[in-house]
C-alpha cells in the first residue's frame, strides 16, 4: 500500500494569497480533492489521506505531524503562488537527494507537460512542511493568483481538474502506481458547482451535435460527452471538442 498525504494549502483564517476575486485556500482545496478522488477511484493500492478536506485552520506543525504519524510514503503540499509573476514551480528541501529528487522532477515535468503554465523551474526553500516531513516532499505553485491570465485559468473548475490529472499521472510515474482495470475511456468538457452551469454546458454541447451527460461526481457536476472503449476514439472526441471551443479530457 502507498501511502500519498495531500496538502491543501491555508485554510480557515487563513487565505493565503488573495486577487482577481480569489482566495488561494479555495483553489487549493479544490485541486487536492480532485486529486484524492483520482487517485482513490483509478489506482490499486493507494492510501490517501488529506491535511484538511473543508475550509478549516489547520498549522504547519499539525500537517506534518498528521503525515509523520500515519505514516506516509510521500507528502504533495499544493500552493498557488502571488508576486506578479506567471507559471508553474516545484520546490523539495535544500540538500535531499533520491528518491525525494527523483520523485519531484516526475511531478514537475509531468505537470509542465500537461498544463497550460510556464515553467518557472525546479527549486528549493526550507519550507515547513519540507523540512519537517520525515518522509519525500514536495510543494507545487501552481500558477499566479495576482496575475490575470493565470487567475482567469484557476477560475474554471476544468482547469483546475487538469492540474490534478497532471499531479495524479506525475504521482502515479513517481511511485510506479498500478491503474485499476476500466474498460472504458470517458471524456469530460467541464464541471461545476452548480447544476444549473453543468445543465447549460450539456444543452450547448447537445446543440452542437455532441452528446451530454450530466454525472453528480464528489460535490461536482460534471458533463460528460461521451465513453468508448477505444482510447483512439475518446482522443478524437476531445480534438472535435477543443476545436468547438470546449475544454476536454480523457479519464477512466
Amino acid at each position: 500500500m502507498v501511502k500519498i498525504f495531500i496538502d491543501p494549502g491555508h485554510g480557515g483564517t487563513d487565505s493565503g494569497a488573495a486577487a482577481n476575486g480569489l482566495l488561494e485556500k479555495n483553489i487549493t482545496l479544490q485541486i487536492a480533492l480532485f486529486l484524492r478522488d483520482m487517485l482513490i477511484s483509478e489506482y490499486d493500492g493507494v492510501s490517501v489521506r488529506l491535511s484538511r478536506s473543508i475550509d478549516q485552520s489547520v498549522t504547519l506543525s499539525q500537517r506534518t505531524n498528521a503525515a509523520n504519524s500515519w505514516g506516509a510514503d510521500y507528502f504533495v503540499s499544493i500552493h498557488i503562488n502571488a508576486g506578479g509573476g506567471t507559471g508553474f514551480e516545484s520546490y523539495v528541501y535544500p540538500g535531499v537527494s533520491a528518491p525525494t529528487t527523483t520523485y519531484r522532477n516526475a511531478l514537475h515535468d509531468e505537470i509542465v507537460r500537461s498544463v497550460d503554465f510556464a515553467d518557472r523551474g525546479k527549486k528549493t526553500a526550507n519550507f515547513h512542511v519540507l523540512r519537517e516531513t520525515s518522509m519525500s516532499a514536495i510543494l507545487t505553485e501552481n500558477g499566479f493568483i495576482d496575475t490575470v491570465a493565470d487567475a482567469n485559468k484557476l477560475r474554471n473548475a476544468t482547469f483546475l481538474q487538469g492540474i490534478a490529472r497532471a499531479h495524479a499521472t506525475g504521482l502515479e510515474k513517481a511511485l510506479q502506481l498500478k491503474k485499476k482495470a476500466s474498460n472504458l475511456y470517458k471524456v469530460q468538457a467541464g464541471a461545476f458547482k452548480v447544476k444549473a452551469n453543468a445543465d447549460e454546458l450539456a444543452a450547448t454541447l447537445k446543440s452542437k451535435g455532441f452528446e451530454a451527460l450530466v454525472v453528480l461526481d464528489s460535490g461536482m457536476y460534471r458533463v460528460q460527452a461521451g465513453a468508448f472503449r477505444s482510447k483512439q476514439n475518446a482522443d478524437d472526441l476531445v480534438s472535435r471538442l477543443k476545436q468547438a471551443g470546449h475544454d476536454a479530457f480523457v479519464f477512466q
